[in-house]
């Protein structure tokens, strides 16, 4: 089976280095908070462009502790998107705060600036946006928008580590980034793990005392809390991967390029926005067809992903909202249309030339 992350083979090639920085941890005995993850915690910062970086246990915790630490709760309204991962809206909800949805763009699947505007209300306080995929959101427009109606900006960027828009990263343009260290990302670890970036001095006091049970000082609890802290093992993992960071961006780049120029004119190909560096954290296709293409390249032994079947709006959890099917057009297109399709740096040129000659196969192309 052609899988669609290769985290064994990258473990093969990253055997010696990762095993060594693991030995260190252990032999410092030092497994929470320790230099390991201040180290990651520096470099990241200097790589995204801001002032401070945070590790965190996740990235819906690090979602979440931004919406605590903007005293973001009951009753406040949050605009986003409804396509993406559960937890961008979950995190609203967990707080008391209402999630409310706007449409995607049909080309960026990310949310859609032109809709912001007529979404505010007198309970808005903050946008999240997703840089879905690995896109960057349309930035610009929407802090235009966020200035203008005085609204906190929280990046929902777990997907999209080392993408950029008119050549800032992600991460750095609202008050707070949120980065998910799943094993899958771009950048994984060999579990959970996440990171908060920010410019703002006061907001990263606070997440240091939010993400350790609200204290800054041992025994001593100001405000509640989580205990929401990335531990040294992940952060020595995510150490020795983050040298590659770029290079295994620039893999994907090509890789996304390559099914770009092969299947273009057969299914609908992923759009990239100007202005915009992609980081092809997924390779999404459109097309009617969806299950029984993913069923054929099953059959072919080759993974595939939907991403995502139910937009948050129809989700059961949500129906309190008011949401109906039908509300948000694009989005709901989009989840019967997309499948993702295999990229990954370990990917061979033989695995995806076999993955285009199977995608032609189902569709009755000449190869």
């Amino acid at each position: 089976m052609i899988p669609l992350v290769d985290l064994k083979t990258e473990y093969e090639k990253l055997k010696v280095e990762i095993n060594q920085a693991i030995k260190e941890v252990f032999e410092s005995s030092s497994f929470i908070l320790g230099s390991k993850g201040e180290k990651l915690e520096e470099e990241i910062s200097q790589y995204i462009g801001v002032a401070h970086a945070l590790g965190v246990a996740n990235g819906t915790d690090a979602l979440l502790l931004s919406l605590e630490a903007l005293n973001i709760g009951i009753g406040d309204e949050v605009i986003t998107t409804p396509f993406t991962f559960f937890s961008t809206a979950e995190v609203i909800a967990r707080v008391g705060a209402i999630p409310v949805f706007i449409d995607i763009d049909p080309k960026t699947f990310n949310m859609d600036p032109e809709q912001i505007e007529s979404a505010i209300t007198e309970k808005t306080k903050a946008i999240i946006v997703v840089h879905l995929f690995g896109q960057p959101a349309e930035m610009d427009a929407i802090l235009k928008i966020a200035r203008k109606y005085r609204l906190r900006v929280i990046e929902d960027a777990c997907q999209s580590i080392g993408s950029s828009f008119q050549g800032k990263k992600v991460g750095s343009f609202g008050d707070l980034g949120c980065f998910s260290f799943f094993p899958s990302k771009n950048l994984g670890a060999y579990g959970d793990g996440g990171m908060i970036v920010t410019n703002h001095d006061d907001i990263y006091r606070k997440l240091l005392s939010l993400r350790n049970h609200g204290s800054s000082e041992r025994y001593i609890h100001t405000q509640i809390g989580l205990n929401s802290r990335l531990d040294e093992i992940q952060a020595a993992i995510l150490g020795v991967k983050f040298k590659r960071l770029d290079e295994w961006n620039n893999r994907r780049r090509e890789l996304a390029q390559e099914y770009t120029a092969k299947l273009a004119g057969i299914v609908r190909v992923p759009d990239v926005g100007k202005d915009r560096e992609h980081v092809f954290h997924q390779y999404c296709i459109e097309t009617a067809p969806r299950d029984e293409l993913a069923q054929f390249l099953k059959q072919k032994q080759i993974a595939t992903g939907v991403y995502y079947p139910i937009p948050l709006h129809l989700q059961e959890v949500f129906v309190h909202l008011g949401y109906k099917e039908g509300s948000l057009p694009i989005s709901e297109s989009c989840s019967k249309r997309i499948l993702a399709l295999p990229i990954n740096p370990m990917m061979t040129k033989e695995q995806q030339d076999y993955i285009i000659s199977s995608i032609k196969e189902f569709f009755g192309e000449m190869i």
